[in-house]
């Protein structure tokens, strides 16, 4: 089977492969389904997913055409279903990144969904010395299209932000403030979320956003490589709430990499009833923690 449904305290998680099933797509593999018992409906819309490996990119080949440029969608994937609360995908290396993953996914009482990430490159194959990969998750028709986080314009700063990009591909990506890794690509290649940079930056390794009365919390470390993005309309029109879905999605970026060296972070999500600011930092300051 290429899905199985996970519950942990109060979420329930459908989670999957490439496979396509009934009104699932084909290609978005992750997080196919996440509630909490309070909710109403699927935090992500229900034709595509959420925490979706969608791209793997290095400045020179991702653009040459769809099958490459969204290959992690495109290419084998097995779903492995662990234990009651534990399932994992694993991609053999890519045909043309030559990437290999395995993402383990842990649900934990009361409402978190852990995410643990590994890669390895395998051949000589990002001629500018980097390459990144970039998540997904296509949020189903919030009121409020917008992700919070600490952090600033200035060097250092601190305080709470809010970003929601006027258009796809505007002012997209946020770094950290320790981020100085500076992408190039190669001359021509057309639009896409991680080309392009919002003014502020990051204090700390996570955001989060409202949809209905839940806080939707995305956690990371090391902050290393991590990098955030929003697209206001990612995931396509919602015909019953008349408005788009965002996409509140994120990046790893591996400068320098080494081939057949493993690369790795974790991210934990939380979706909890909604809660103060302080309750929500706390969440984080507990889990970085650990």
């Amino acid at each position: 089977m290429a899905h199985a449904t996970f519950s942990g305290g109060d979420i329930t998680a459908v989670i999957g492969d490439n496979a396509g099933h009934g009104g699932h797509r084909a290609g978005y593999n992750g997080v196919w389904e996440l509630r909490h018992r309070a909710s109403t409906r699927n935090l992500f819309v229900p034709a595509y997913a959420g925490l979706n490996l969608e791209h793997i990119f290095n400045g020179e080949t991702e653009f040459t055409d769809r099958d490459i440029f969204f290959e992690p969608r495109r290419a084998p994937m097995t779903f492995r279903n662990l234990n009651d609360q534990q399932a994992e995908l694993y991609q053999p290396a890519t045909p043309n990144f030559q990437l290999e993953s395995t993402t383990r996914f842990t649900l934990r009482a009361p409402w978190y969904l852990d995410l643990d990430f590994r890669c390895k490159p395998h051949q000589h194959v990002h001629e500018r010395g980097w390459f990144g990969c970039f998540w997904a998750s296509y949020i189903n028709g919030p009121a409020d299209k917008s992700f919070y986080f600490p952090g600033g314009w200035q060097d250092g700063q601190s305080i709470w932000m809010q970003l929601c990009t006027q258009a796809h591909d505007d002012e997209s990506t946020v770094l950290s403030h320790i981020d100085d890794f500076r992408l190039t690509w190669q001359e021509g290649t057309h639009d896409a979320l991680f080309k392009y940079f919002s003014r502020m930056r990051y204090a700390k390794p996570f955001y989060y956003g409202n949809f209905e009365n839940l806080v939707y919390i995305l956690m990371f470390k090391p902050e290393t490589g991590i990098r955030f993005t929003h697209s206001p309309s990612g995931g396509g029109f919602n015909k019953t709430f008349n408005t788009t879905n965002p996409a509140w999605d994120w990046q790893f970026i591996v400068p320098n990499y080494e081939v057949m060296k493993e690369y790795r972070y974790q991210a934990r999500v939380v979706l909890r009833p909604r809660c103060s600011r302080t309750e929500i930092l706390a969440e984080y300051e507990k889990w970085a923690n650990q």
